[in-house]
């Protein structure tokens, strides 16, 4: 047991815990992930193209089949599985716990995480914004508007295109989010990568981050990763099972 996790049992300076999530985590809520053996990506190439800026932005047939991809698609429905209750049991029980997402499900929040302490690096998929104004305004209102016969509801607003709040192939992260991201990776004392390739960047740059400024580096993901010669400890047990073991270990 590190030094840190020694102080969370004994009440004295409790750790800083960074999680670090990937699509993996939300497996087991029935939400497909996008670069593993099975990944969407993989099935289907052409599907990059619904989430593609530049397309997304000049071709309105690509807007009306992302529009039916995501009224379709099962991360609206998903509940929060054991990993995501997990953390959010980690951070009630007074650890300082955050987490950074590479995920739009908001999983993490219905769990029961507060919103601030949950950085979305890719934004989110629950609520939409305008391209033209940034008008901001909930995904099921949008898909109401679909459903009712919209093909590419505009914005109220101003009319211009709307999307979903999550960062697109071709769009840059907030810098701000980064910036915090990477404020807490070199901050943290325990570092955990879960159900993430850690191959795209700059979110897996984070793991290394951490692991340089000295904090303990755990990953767990069922692919090997970049980051898996510089970790303290490597984990390929499924997640929903691995995940909340790991975390109990933490508990004060």
């Amino acid at each position: 047991m590190s030094s840190g996790e020694t102080s969370a049992r004994n009440g004295s300076r409790q750790p800083l815990v960074a999680v670090l999530s990937g699509a993996g985590i939300s497996t087991d809520s029935g939400i497909p992930d996008y670069r593993g053996p099975n990944g969407l990506w993989r099935r289907d190439p052409e599907a990059e193209k619904l989430v593609t800026y530049e397309y997304y932005m000049s071709d309105p047939e690509i807007r009306r089949r992302s529009w039916q991809m995501r009224r379709n698609s099962p991360a609206l429905r998903a509940q929060p599985n054991p990993a995501h209750r997990a953390v959010a049991e980690l951070e009630r029980s007074g650890v300082p716990v955050r987490v950074i997402t590479q995920n739009v499900d908001g999983l993490h929040q219905l769990a029961g995480l507060p919103p601030r302490k949950v950085l979305e690096l890719h934004g989110t998929a629950r609520a939409v914004m305008c391209t033209r104004c940034t008008a901001r305004s909930e995904m099921a209102e949008a898909l109401g508007r679909v459903a009712a016969g919209e093909d590419d509801p505009p914005c109220r607003e101003c009319g211009g295109i709307l999307k979903s709040a999550t960062v697109m192939f071709g769009e840059r992260l907030d810098p701000d989010v980064l910036a915090q991201a990477m404020a807490i990776a070199q901050a943290c004392q325990i570092f955990i990568a879960v159900g993430t390739s850690l191959q795209v960047q700059p979110a897996a740059s984070l793991a290394g981050l951490a692991a340089e400024h000295g904090a303990r580096l755990i990953i767990m993901n069922a692919e090997p990763t970049p980051y898996d010669d510089v970790a303290d400890e490597v984990v390929r047990e499924p997640i929903g099972t691995a995940l909340p073991a790991l975390l109990e270990r933490l508990l004060p």
